[in-house]
């Protein structure tokens, strides 16, 4: 992936930009009259070792994937999403339509979210058949981020600092977060996003242009996101590839938005749009939106945090620009899921931040204001500490414990148990707990989301958290299903499972045609 950054093809004429110019705080070219321009750190890019940094990127991908492992073996799935991709990407290993059961019989998946990019992983899935080969992909995929922003930095700061930001942006919250979320389709787009942020600081812009574009395949939203790096490379003197990029990244947005995902949705419509002009089911208008954009502490909280783990660095930077078309659906959302610091939304936003940080450190170096030159020799050390500091309150805190690697427990056997109760290629309804590990080889809907089906199977964890508890399983199994009756087949610890006893009926939603 990194061969098209080689490309020595797209360099500008001597001389900066009208977006690069240091600006009233840079201090005059110390070099004597005559001098060679390539003795900076840019120069040096060629002469970076990989090997450091591949060896960095080992390591924090076997750091992330080895939380993932045992939070999905010690069956602690924080949300369904795992299994929903686990189902996307078995139908395209199948050469199958990417139909989503748990997300109603018969979902067709890009009806809700567009991430046709996700099918890139059915070749790994064909040799590992498991919800684990996505949540290692996804391991390697952050990781890679992590070898493209540190040897960038090193790249344009020298030194150590290229080290410094592999540690700060491997460990940031936004990666650590998105780790514990299991896999989400986000994971392709934050090596993405380092690789044009890297082609735009190294000057290689039309490097930027060509790994922009597969963005809009990755999620809907990106689309706006594409638009930016078109205005990027408009203010930075590209102006006839910025408008064309530009204008393809709004053409994506609008097209996917509102043709794309209707046409795959049995809805008609992009259901998320009621995440907006919606809370609850009181109906919230656009301006009333902008104008709370702010109306919580945990939103700032998330804006100081994001800003912060640079050392407030990033703030010197145009690349920063990146992160706004994501921060504002984000913001403007009724749903507090789509503000904090929890969740996968804001990985996409760390490649952007860390390398705006290695530009902010390069634009203060020369600066004539004696603190801020100061401050930025001593940004990236800064940035490390922080992320170190942070990750004692942080997921992969967890891998100092003890009780992280232990999967014999008693909750974990019986849920095993329960699984093997539960036969091979059968259709089963079940709740987040054990269905991250039925989606590999059997038909799995959420408990509750498929009515008619008449599902073979009705597996349920009583200790789930439901909003009332369930005194006599079969019964809230038959509640479910009223034109089947159901035995209880195996129960140990908190999981039930139990098996239909009438036979399977004629027609069942979202299967044989229906």
């Amino acid at each position: 992936m990194l061969e098209l950054n080689k490309s020595g093809t797209d360099r500008s004429d001597p001389g900066r930009l009208p977006a690069q110019d240091p600006g009233p705080d840079a201090a005059p070219d110390p070099r004597p009259a005559g001098a060679s321009p390539s003795t900076g750190p840019d120069a040096s890019a060629g002469r970076v070792p990989l090997r450091p940094y591949l060896i960095a990127g080992a390591i924090l991908c076997a750091l992330y994937f080895l939380y993932s492992y045992f939070q999905y073996a010690r069956f602690g799935s924080p949300s369904w999403d795992l299994g929903i991709f686990e189902q996307e990407v078995r139908a395209y290993a199948g050469f199958d339509a990417p139909v989503v059961d748990i997300k109603g019989p018969g979902y067709l998946i890009l009806g809700d979210h567009f991430s046709p990019i996700v099918a890139l992983l059915a070749p790994l899935y064909w040799i590992w058949p498991s919800a684990e080969s996505l949540l290692f992909a996804q391991a390697a995929l952050f990781a890679l981020g992590a070898v493209i922003v540190g040897r960038t930095t090193q790249q344009i700061l020298g030194g150590r600092s290229g080290l410094c930001v592999t540690v700060a942006y491997g460990l940031s919250w936004g990666i650590q977060e998105a780790v514990k979320a299991d896999f989400h389709e986000i994971a392709f787009a934050v090596p993405l996003l380092a690789l044009v942020c890297r082609a735009l600081l190294l000057k290689r812009y039309t490097a930027a242009l060509l790994w922009s574009l597969p963005l809009v395949l990755a999620k809907e939203d990106l689309g706006a996101t594409v638009a930016v790096v078109g205005f990027l490379l408009f203010v930075y003197g590209r102006r006839l590839q910025g408008a064309l990029l530009a204008a393809f990244g709004v053409a994506a947005f609008v097209v996917t938005l509102v043709v794309l995902i209707p046409a795959a949705s049995s809805a008609g419509r992009y259901d998320y749009w009621t995440k907006i002009d919606k809370n609850g089911e009181q109906d919230v208008s656009m301006l009333d939106s902008v104008l709370g954009v702010l109306n919580s502490s945990v939103k700032i909280e998330m804006l100081v945090f994001l800003i912060g783990i640079t050392a407030f660095m990033a703030l010197r930077s145009p690349l920063t620009l990146l992160i706004v078309p994501t921060l504002g659906w984000r913001l403007l959302s009724q749903d507090s899921n789509h503000w904090g610091m929890v969740w996968h939304y804001s990985a996409i936003l760390m490649p952007v931040l860390f390398l705006a940080l290695a530009d902010g450190v390069r634009r203060s170096r020369g600066s004539h204001r004696p603190w801020l030159a100061s401050y930025a020799k001593v940004a990236v050390p800064v940035a490390a500490a922080i992320a170190v500091a942070m990750t004692q309150h942080l997921p992969l805190r967890d891998l100092l414990r003890p009780e992280t690697y232990r999967t014999d427990d008693a909750r974990s056997q019986a849920a095993r148990a329960a699984l093997d109760a539960i036969p091979a290629g059968s259709r089963v309804e079940t709740d987040i707990t054990l269905m991250a590990h039925l989606t590999s080889d059997r038909t799995v809907y959420w408990v509750g989301g498929a009515p008619g089906t008449a599902p073979d199977i009705v597996a349920i964890n009583l200790d789930f958290g439901w909003s009332r508890p369930i005194q006599d399983p079969v019964a809230y199994a038959e509640q479910l299903h009223p034109e089947a009756r159901y035995r209880l087949k195996h129960r140990g610890g908190s999981f039930v499972v139990m098996e239909r006893t009438t036979p399977e009926p004629d027609r069942i939603p979202g299967v044989r045609g229906d």
